[in-house]
């Protein structure tokens, strides 16, 4: 009967190893389903994120092409405008 015990007691010790792995097992695959739904979620964000930048830089050169075309019909020289202004910045950068 011994060997009996001894297998009942190799069985519950079994299960109760399977218990832990298997409730280790869910802890780790919500963990991993929470790491994906914040990447999925990130990389919406970086989506979003592109599409204003994008939208942004369109309307920068937008704004670019109407203040040449202001200096121009002004009679400033845009490019000169542009030196001066790169001068002054390194300039204030040696200082």
């Amino acid at each position: 009967m011994a060997r009996y015990r001894t297998t009942d007691m190799g069985l519950t010790s079994t299960a109760n190893t399977i218990s832990k792995l298997s409730d280790l097992a869910e802890k780790l695959y919500a963990r991993v389903e929470n790491i994906r739904e914040q990447i999925q979620e990130m990389r919406d964000t970086v989506g979003e994120t592109n599409e204003r930048t994008d939208a942004i830089a369109d309307e920068l050169a937008e704004q670019r092409a109407l203040l040449e075309a202001l200096a121009e019909e002004n009679g400033v020289d845009v490019e000169s405008v542009l030196d001066d202004v790169e001068d002054d910045a390194i300039a204030d950068a040696d200082e």
